[in-house]
């Protein structure tokens, strides 16, 4: 028979753990207070400074994958003049999802261009995410009658720990036209992103697009109600081509299959791993992935902005750098404007272009939406743009990393349990 603890056993018990209660309470106190500190003095900073800097303007590159065409930007307004163009010539439907869309000079044509398309008969429907869109004037989300547009709210539950099929911002970029044209990819729409903003979006031409388009269709009938629009067309495909697959986290059916798609990939290389992320909060397996990579002798490059528009983020990818780097792991920062790419590719033979950062938000948390491309011809194209790109950076070396001053390293040890929020 089991020995009773004595009754001074047990409140020794609920002593040590109210606290160690008050501890984990009043650190996590600590924490939040430090991090909005930051973000106060971060908001400050950006008041007091006026960016100058332009990205540098680079034309497109085509690739073609089996019957496909991949037309890649990394140039916002190159990207904004061919979506106009596109949705101009639809004559059956637009599908775009966004997950920021401005109001400035490049949000207003934009929606000029779907309010065109519905005035002239074409199916319009939109989705852009409330909480993403917050400080947008109210006035320009406001369509006219013709645009079907689903507003994603900003809350779904009152619970969010309970009920995480109704978690996640809606941070996917999808524009589809017709059925024979898509882009998907990091940028949002707005006028600061057309030549202020460094990322990457591709435009599909071909019978993959209707990997997009499936993505569009089945989050719209998903999460649609009444007043949003019709029930849009479930169509399925004739075609299983697998070098062009879209992988799409929905939180609303607890899947997150990109994550899996870039540990897939990292796992398999044996040349060269190269990212590129506006956001780098690798989680354990993630980490481990890249490290075992680089010991076995694979060149694992990342590209992250030197400072980009969450300071936040910053502070906690900082934590990991040291590791990193003792691991073999290049890290680049680059220059003068925001990098807010989401992309990696691995030994010339395949690549992938999308919405998903590699941080908890993205991998476990959002709508997301990533195309996995196996070619070696769009692989050579994100190469070439990885190494222009590189032209821009300034690579962190470990002996200067670690000669920083010891208050940057105890902030970011000391912040980075919030990496979980981030």
């Amino acid at each position: 028979m089991p020995r009773l603890l004595s009754p001074e056993v047990h409140r020794a018990i609920r002593r040590s753990r109210t606290a160690a209660l008050r501890v984990a309470a009043a650190t996590l106190a600590g924490q939040l207070t430090l991090a909005a500190g930051i973000v106060a003095a971060d908001a400050l900073r950006k008041r007091r400074e006026v960016d100058p800097h332009l990205v540098p303007e680079h034309a497109p590159q085509t690739a073609r994958v089996e019957d496909n065409e991949l037309r890649t930007y990394t140039f916002g307004q190159h990207l904004y003049d061919d979506m106009v163009e596109a949705i101009d010539a639809a004559q059956d439907f637009v599908y775009l999802a966004s997950y920021i869309w401005k109001g400035d000079e490049v949000g207003q044509t934009i929606k000029d261009a779907v309010v065109r398309a519905a005035e002239r008969g074409v199916l319009v429907c939109v989705v852009y995410d409330a909480f993403a869109n917050l400080v947008v004037p109210r006035a320009f989300q406001k369509f006219p009658e013709g645009v079907h547009v689903l507003r994603f709210p900003v809350m779904r539950t009152w619970l969010p720990i309970i009920d995480i099929r109704s978690t996640g911002r809606d941070h996917r970029k999808i524009l589809v036209v017709d059925g024979r044209v898509g882009f998907v990819g990091g940028y949002n729409i707005g006028s600061t992103y057309a030549d202020s903003w460094r990322d990457t979006h591709v435009r599909v031409t071909g019978q993959a697009v209707w990997e997009l388009e499936n993505a569009f269709v089945d989050f719209w009938n998903r999460h649609r109600a009444r007043g949003h629009g019709p029930i849009l067309p479930d169509s399925g495909t004739d075609v299983w081509d697998p070098s062009i697959v879209a992988a799409r986290n929905e939180p609303s059916r607890v899947i997150y299959p990109v994550r899996a798609l870039y540990l897939e990939a990292i796992d398999r290389a044996r040349h060269r791993v190269w990212i590129t992320q506006g956001y780098f909060i690798p989680d354990r397996e993630i980490k481990g992935a890249l490290l075992a990579a680089a010991n076995r002798g694979v060149d694992v490059r990342v590209i992250m902005p030197a400072r980009s528009n969450h300071v936040l983020a910053d502070v906690v990818s900082h934590s990991y750098y040291s590791e990193l780097l003792e691991g073999g792991v290049h890290l680049h920062l680059y220059r003068d404007v925001m990098v807010h790419a989401k992309t990696m590719t691995v030994d010339g033979r395949w690549a992938t272009i999308g919405t998903a950062n590699i941080d908890r938000l993205s991998l476990q948390g959002n709508y997301e939406i990533n195309l996995e491309v196996t070619d070696p011809d769009q692989a050579a194209v994100m190469e070439d743009i990885f190494r222009t790109d590189l032209e821009n950076c300034d690579e962190v070396l470990l002996e200067d990393w670690e000669d920083r001053p010891w208050p940057r390293k105890a902030i970011g040890r000391f912040l980075r349990p919030l990496q979980v929020l981030l």
